[in-house]
């Protein structure tokens, strides 16, 4: 009977170390897959249709910030600029999300489960957490976000408010 227990508890235990190794793994792969540089067009969100929709080159460089964060730099045309952005894994996507100061404005509240170290749960992944988990613990119905990743064709789609209108960025990864 011993060593029926010792048998399950050794069996148990190796399941869970394997499935922590690969978990970790996991998000490993998922957050060198996004990071890197994008080249593609800013386009000025006007909400006017024309035939010169206004684009011009542009390049965002993503490289990881660590807890959960990547910092984004943009750049092309009379734009140069930096910003913080959560990333959430969501199937064959990627999702951002404002951070910090950038969130509070626009969403009228802080962060009650921030990715540096929040609630653990079954979707935690060394402190961050799932689209789903960020969009119910976070969120109010009628939220607006504006960009992420498709990881099927290693693209980045995102809009930047500024003071004089919203911008688009639309690229392929290059690098």
């Amino acid at each position: 009977m011993k060593k029926v227990r010792l048998f399950l508890v050794m069996s148990i235990l190796t399941l869970v170390v394997f499935s922590s190794c690969e978990k970790t793994e996991q998000l490993s792969l998922d957050t060198q897959a996004i990071l890197g540089t994008y080249k593609g067009t800013l386009t000025p969100e006007t909400g006017l249709k024309s035939t010169n929709d206004g684009s011009f080159d542009g390049t965002m460089d993503v490289t990881d910030a660590g807890n959960g964060q990547i910092e984004v730099h943009c750049y092309g045309g009379d734009i140069d600029t930096t910003f913080m952005l959560d990333y959430y894994p969501n199937g064959d996507s990627t999702m951002v999300c404002l951070t910090g100061d950038a969130f509070e404005q626009m969403y009228g509240h802080m962060k009650e489960n921030m990715n540096n170290g929040g609630m653990m749960g079954s979707s935690d992944m060394m402190g961050g957490q799932s689209w789903t988990d960020h969009m119910n613990s976070e969120h109010q119905e009628g939220d607006e976000h504006f960009g992420g990743f498709d990881m099927t064709n290693m693209t980045f789609d995102y809009t930047m408010q500024t003071g004089n209108g919203d911008i688009r960025f639309q690229g392929k990864k290059t690098e």
